[in-house]
């Protein structure tokens, strides 16, 4: 078998200078990670991993296992975010290497629980290329199951390696509640997300339902799983999954929104409001755009036919506290904005090359026959879902549902009831799974996406949303009102439903 290091250079592979900040890289046009304007960096030198100090008294921000040193280094369970990258590109360069050597076959049930480890110490092996880095092991979960899984999205082996390991990943700040770290490849197809042990065991569980599912449905709302994966590093268990990217970079996005269809504490925090791509929640949606987003009557019907097929796959996995994650770019927005106006958010003009996985765009993730065309054309989706607000500005929706790793155990009966005696039970985000799938679909389908109304114009809808009752509504009269907003009566779906 060869090795990893020949399969590098066989196909002009090169992998981070750990002396390299983690957000340099080719491209041209900047992007916000960690802190670092993402244009190339030039004759700057940062220690190698091994020689980060890890202990040596500088104060640390932590949020979960991640933590950010006064320099700026991000570390996670002590390992450097440099040494952590390099682990994994050589980590999936020997695993995809090596799985290319076994013949293509059908999924077996034990496909789904093979574990393969391979040892990396920092001066090489027979199979492993010599590092910068401390010693470390690479374990791969269900290699010939997610090779499927690749397989059934369109991606080569040649094209998965070439995406994440021929130039550096670049580090996303995003960390979230649970201190996640993120990474995106360089040609936005990929995310590599950190798990928490607990998350990665119950996708272990789920691989042969989520199998299932796929060959039934590949459009779907739903995460696309692409590996998982765990680097033993200093005596700590670092896993990873890889996921499809939602959010293309190449695509200025003007607003946020994090969405559950639960009201509890379902507000942005200032500290949030703060960044320059805030994340806004439940309750700033219903204040920022109370007569909700409108879609061409079929493509609202295959949204909200998807979400529904969605949401009844993961309640039958018992999996809730999932949020459908939501960027809007505004064409008109966009037009109206000068081109040499340069921010930290400013993007490439070029149009964004074509993701290489099927069905991994919004547009491309929804049911019916609805694809192109309609009252809602633009000259160019994007990849977007096309609508427009009530104001008749034209919008691209890219949307996808985000923290399904998340079971209803006995710690989250236990975190509702709780909740239910201090708060009304029903607006509370964590709920068991039946529920939370109908209110969420709900929420959706009644209140986030409408069908544009019927022979109606959108000067007729801009004067009927400045007379809006919500909008009148202060910030506090909002969140006591939130339940029925939230949960409005129960209105049947579209027939296509």
């Amino acid at each position: 078998m060869a090795s990893a290091s020949s399969g590098l250079s066989s196909v002009g592979f090169s992998f981070a200078d750990p002396g390299v900040p983690s957000c340099a890289s080719s491209s041209g046009f900047n992007f916000l990670c960690c802190g670092v304007s993402r244009k190339r960096a030039s004759g700057i030198k940062r220690p190698m991993a091994s020689e980060v100090p890890y202990a040596s008294g500088m104060p640390m921000k932590k949020i979960g296992h991640r933590g950010v040193d006064s320099s700026g280094e991000t570390t996670y369970k002590k390992t450097t975010s440099s040494a952590l990258k390099g682990a994994i590109q050589l980590g999936i360069t020997h695993t995809v290497g090596s799985l290319s050597t076994k013949p293509e076959r059908d999924v077996l049930m034990q496909d789904f629980y093979v574990v393969e480890s391979i040892f990396f110490p920092s001066e090489g092996s027979n199979l492993t290329p010599a590092h910068h880095y401390n010693d470390f092991r690479f374990k791969t979960y269900a290699p010939v199951a997610f090779r499927y899984f690749r397989e059934l999205f369109g991606i080569r082996p040649d094209d998965y390696l070439y995406s994440l390991c021929s130039e550096p990943l670049i580090e996303l700040c995003s960390s979230g509640a649970s201190g996640s770290l993120f990474y995106v490849s360089s040609d936005d197809e990929f995310i590599i997300k950190t798990v928490q042990h607990k998350e990665a065991e119950f996708l272990q569980k789920l691989l042969p339902g989520y199998y299932m599912n796929l060959n039934q449905n590949p459009r779907t709302l739903l995460p696309k799983f692409y590996g998982l994966y765990c680097v033993q590093a200093g005596g700590k268990n670092i896993r990873i999954v890889v996921m499809n990217n939602l959010l293309p970079r190449s695509v200025k996005m003007h607003i946020k929104y994090d969405l559950k269809g639960s009201t509890y504490k379902r507000r942005a925090s200032q500290k949030e409001r703060e960044k320059p791509l805030p994340t806004f929640k439940d309750l700033d949606f219903l204040q920022d755009i109370p007569d909700g987003l409108f879609l061409d009557a079929d493509m609202y019907n295959a949204l909200c036919k998807t979400l529904q097929r969605d949401c009844l796959v993961l309640q039958s996995f018992k999996i809730m506290d999932y949020s459908l994650l939501m960027s809007i770019h505004n064409i008109d927005h966009a037009q109206r904005e000068p081109l040499g106006n340069e921010t930290q958010y400013s993007v490439d003009t070029r149009r964004p090359a074509p993701q290489k996985a099927l069905y991994s765009t919004a547009m491309e993730s929804i049911q019916g026959e609805a694809r192109r065309g309609g009252t809602m054309e633009t000259d160019d989706h994007m990849g977007g879902i096309p609508a427009r607000n009530s104001k008749g500005e034209r919008l691209l929706l890219y949307i996808g549902i985000i923290d399904i790793l998340q079971s209803y155990r006995f710690v989250k009966k236990l975190e509702h009831s709780w909740k239910a005696l201090v708060h009304d039970g029903d607006t509370v985000s964590v709920h068991r799974p039946g529920f939370y799938a109908e209110r969420f679909q709900r929420f959706m389908c009644n209140t986030v996406f409408k069908k544009i109304p019927f022979q109606s114009s959108w000067k007729s809808l801009k004067l009927q949303s400045q007379s809006s009752p919500i909008e009148q509504k202060n910030s506090e009269d909002l969140e006591q009102d939130s339940t029925s907003l939230v949960i409005p009566r129960c209105q049947p779906l579209p027939q296509q439903c």
